[in-house]
């Protein structure tokens, strides 16, 4: 039976054990360019113990970024510094992931500490947006421009850039997010996609995109290197997205090479009800992982070492990812090894700072 330290193995790569960083944007970036923030922050969470780190979303065009701090890969230049992170974070014995995005109709924003959704304009260095219809996300955001057959082209070709530079960089993960309302999430929700061509309507059309950018990807990306997607399994809003149509569209893209489906859920609709609660989309995963086969990534309000161990253990998901809590600590998987026994080594530099008579502290012979 698997536990939360037990290694994963995906293609050629080995996680060390079942704990993630989940992406988490830093709104830290200028022009796209990671720097000594993003450094420290995955560094940090790598000396911490974790298995994998992902980096934020992570935009393939200018245009795609959420705001405009976002990091980015849409440029050759961004590759240098991205390997700098990428080299500690191997380094420390973790593997170093990357997820790629594109924001669609909720770009061009600020970041959240601002405390404003609305869409920048010109003059405070927002940009137009786009999106499959010219479909609003609220009430403060302007209406996106419905990218054309070449737009979606130009799209398509920018992940596969993108995918190159990050092999450039030395990831060994790429994540490609199609959550949480995005661009891809976008096409796939008919709450958001009211196209008439081949890119909306039935749910053959409305997936087609995210299965041209996969099997794009994959044929970039090396074959003994994962390729991960990160879905929205419903968007918690009747007659949107749902586990159903997730399901059917797991079992479409494992053919294509995705090796782990990162399950999330919402972030669509902005009056969407979502019930939160410990671990309140476990479940997707177990469901997607038991019905398609799929190898799964559990997220959500994941915070105790017991809970996390108990959802590898009992099949729920075959990795958890933590956001907040490893906001909160990076050094969270340490910990959670001292809690559950399992002899883990932590930094020979931060050994002499470990309680006393405490073998799951010390570093390994």
């Amino acid at each position: 039976m698997s536990h939360l330290f037990e290694p994963l193995a995906l293609r050629s790569i080995n996680l060390p054990n079942r704990i993630a960083v989940s992406p988490m944007c830093q709104y830290s970036s200028v022009d796209g360019f990671a720097n000594d923030w993003h450094l420290v922050h995955y560094g940090s969470r790598a000396a911490g113990g974790a298995g994998l780190v992902i980096t934020e979303a992570t935009a393939v065009i200018p245009q795609g970024r959420i705001s405009p701090q976002d990091l980015g890969i849409w440029d050759d230049r961004h590759v240098d510094f991205l390997a700098r992170i990428v080299h500690f974070i191997k380094q420390r014995g973790s593997v170093a992931g990357i997820q790629l995005a594109h924001a669609g109709r909720k770009a061009s924003s600020p970041p959240p500490w601002e405390n404003r959704s609305v869409t920048l304009t010109g003059a405070e260095g927002g940009w137009p947006i786009s999106a499959p219809s010219a479909i609003p996300f609220d009430n403060c955001s302007v209406i996106p421009t419905a990218l054309s057959g070449a737009g979606i082209e130009e799209i398509v070709t920018a992940f596969v850039q993108a995918a190159r530079r990050a092999l450039l960089a030395g990831f060994q993960i790429v994540e490609i997010h199609a959550a949480h309302g995005y661009l891809l999430h976008q096409f796939l929700s008919p709450l958001s996609n009211q196209r008439t061509d081949q890119y909306g309507g039935s749910f053959e059309n409305r997936t087609r995109l995210l299965r041209e950018i996969v099997t794009a990807v994959r044929g970039e990306w090396p074959d003994n290197l994962p390729l991960f997607v990160r879905i929205s399994a419903t968007d918690w809003v009747e007659g949107g997205w749902d586990i159903d149509q997730s399901i059917e569209l797991v079992r479409q893209l494992l053919p294509l090479g995705v090796d782990l489906i990162d399950c999330s859920s919402g972030g669509s609709m902005p009056q969407a009800r979502i019930p939160l609660g410990a671990g309140y989309q476990t479940h997707f995963a177990e469901q997607i992982r038991r019905e398609t086969g799929m190898k799964c990534g559990a997220v959500g309000l994941i915070t105790a070492p017991a809970q996390a161990d108990h959802i590898i253990r009992s099949g729920q998901a075959d990795l958890v990812l933590l956001a907040r809590e490893m906001l909160r600590d990076p050094y969270w998987p340490l910990h959670a090894a001292r809690e559950l026994g399992h002899l883990t080594p932590w930094p020979a530099q931060y050994v002499r700072a470990a309680p006393a008579h405490t073998p799951a502290y010390l570093p390994s012979k």
